[in-house]
């Protein structure tokens, strides 16, 4: 059986005159975003931040359904997968335009070609752009693509062939993610000769909603409509702008004020006020994430498993619940969030026992005041509404044990290089899923292949990778199920985290703001939003 997904085209006749480009009273809406981003080639950032600031910027060749976790076409307007679930076939959207900017003026529409680029510099290290600009790519390789993909071909001008060596269940989802936006070959190639490739990143071209203007750290980023968009009905906004504060306080001023139409992260103190105000609107859903604590075990003394079974059992998680998280959060025991599908409900904390805990450290050889870092993320998300307190009473908790925990924090940028290269002992850190898929989870954040990438942890257990590996190869969900739950049983035993909470998410936004859909996966996307005149 070859299975086939072919979708109607989504463009209709009149639709680009219905976006009023050009109008005297220009459409711009604000967003209060609260980082800078570290540059706009998605496929080299795991963080929201940076995210957030390339999604307007780029398609890839299957997203996801704004709001929901399902794969709907995009570049590619259909796609086939052979009966040996080995092969996919991509069918590219034809006439679809590359920004034009000061910086780059295409001489053609979208092809085959770019979505080569786009691949093959991350499948190949002696690729000319990565020899020219190398970079990591923390998904790519993170989800075991590089050394999946067998090859990328084109057999014609808008037809894409991809090989994989092994089946992998999950592939389609991977593509909806933000690492996988299709970059214009022929903008490289031009970099290339001018000897200027990590431009790429500084200066973006993509086929996105929104072209790229200027972009200011630390204070704000600017796009302008892109009046060639391939779907027209989706961009109804002139202007999009991200204010860049740190401040989840001061977003949340800006938003009361006018000042920006949408903010994100506020303090869960913030929320009755932000409901009751009527010039706003306040959406709730579950939170698809996961607050939790990752033991370096490559430091001592956390290489001793005992050593982590009495740093989890000392952490008093119904005292953070409440301070932290103030009624916005459930209580985490497991690995990733109770919502994926293959979550299993019959794992169970250990018991919270200061005693025990201090016993167990006494029998690893851990001594009475023995100093042990603790890094506290500088930045609100969902899954940990503030780092800083948690961290203060996690010193208090394991003070309790005999450990003397110093609390380090650094730019966010910076705090994930440094904990991607395990610099820490120990880490607050946290994911909202990305696809939808269980891999997203058990894979990303707890693989061998993930170490240097997100797994913070750096723990490798071959039994673990064992079954995470058969899963991704098995494409019926009953059986893959089978797989992810001895994954979680083992992944619990060993203690590499310690899961704290999942949030639930509150988006405030202004009640002008139409069309704004919450993201599972934590993303802020603008295409298909608009203001209420």
């Amino acid at each position: 059986m070859r299975h086939s997904w072919i979708f109607p085209a989504l463009l209709g006749s009149g639709l680009l005159a219905a976006s009023s480009f050009g109008t005297a009273a220009e459409r711009s809406l604000v967003f209060c975003s609260e980082g800078s981003p570290a540059g706009f080639d998605t496929a080299q950032y795991t963080t929201a931040t940076d995210n957030d600031a390339a999604e307007p910027l780029y398609n890839r060749l299957v997203e996801f359904e704004r709001g929901a976790t399902n794969v709907l076409p995009a570049l590619a307007k259909s796609w086939d997968i052979s009966e040996d679930g080995l092969t996919y076939s991509f069918h590219l959207r034809e006439g679809v335009k590359f920004h034009s900017t000061p910086y780059f003026k295409p001489s053609r529409d979208l092809n085959a070609d770019d979505v080569l680029f786009t691949f093959n510099r991350m499948l190949d290290a002696e690729h000319p752009f990565r020899k020219a600009y190398p970079t990591e790519f923390p998904y790519f390789n993170g989800m075991s693509l590089n050394k999946n993909i067998a090859r990328v071909e084109k057999t014609d001008p808008l037809t894409v062939v991809m090989t994989l060596n092994t089946v992998d269940a999950a592939f389609i989802q991977n593509l909806a993610m933000s690492f996988a936006a299709i970059l214009s070959a022929e903008y490289a190639e031009q970099l290339l000769q001018a000897g200027t490739p990590s431009q790429i990143n500084q200066k973006p071209i993509g086929t996105g909603p929104f072209v790229f203007q200027r972009y200011q750290k630390d204070s704000q980023i600017r796009y302008s409509a892109n009046p060639h968009y391939w779907d027209p009905s989706r961009v109804k906004l002139d202007r999009l702008i991200f204010a860049i504060n740190t401040d989840a306080s001061v977003r949340v001023q800006k938003l009361r004020a006018g000042e920006c139409q949408v903010t994100l992260h506020p303090r869960p103190a913030d929320i009755d006020t932000l409901k009751n105000d009527p010039k706003l609107q306040v959406i709730e859903k579950p939170g698809f994430n996961l607050g939790y604590i990752a033991y370096n075990v490559q430091h001592k003394p956390f290489d001793q498993l005992e050593v982590r079974q009495a740093l989890d059992m000392a952490v008093n998680k119904p005292s953070i619940l409440n301070a932290v998280y103030q009624g916005a959060g459930q209580l985490a025991v497991n690995a990733m969030p109770p919502t994926q599908w293959s979550y299993d409900e019959t794992i169970k904390d250990a018991a919270y026992n200061p005693e025990k805990a201090r016993e167990l450290l006494k029998a690893a050889g851990v001594k009475e005041g023995t100093q042990i870092t603790l890094w506290a993320m500088p930045v609100q998300r969902p899954y940990n509404p503030n780092a800083k307190l948690m961290a203060e009473m996690l010193q208090s908790d394991w003070a309790k044990i005999g450990l003397k925990v110093k609390i380090v924090s650094y730019e966010w940028g910076e705090y994930i290089k440094r904990t991607k290269n395990g610099e820490h002992d120990i880490s607050l850190i946290g994911w909202t899923g990305d696809n939808g898929d269980p891999d997203n989870w058990l894979g990303t954040l707890y693989s061998c292949d993930a170490i240097g990438g997100n797994n913070y942890s750096m723990w490798c257990n071959p039994q673990y990778d064992k079954l995470i590996k058969q899963a991704k190869v098995v494409t019926d969900r009953e059986q893959r199920s089978l797989l992810y739950k001895q994954a979680q049983q083992l992944l619990k035993q060993q203690v590499p985290i310690t899961p704290v909470a999942h949030s639930t998410i509150n988006q405030p936004l202004s009640a002008k703001v139409e069309g704004f859909k919450v993201s599972p996966f934590g993303r802020n996307a603008f295409s298909g939003v608009s203001l209420a005149p």
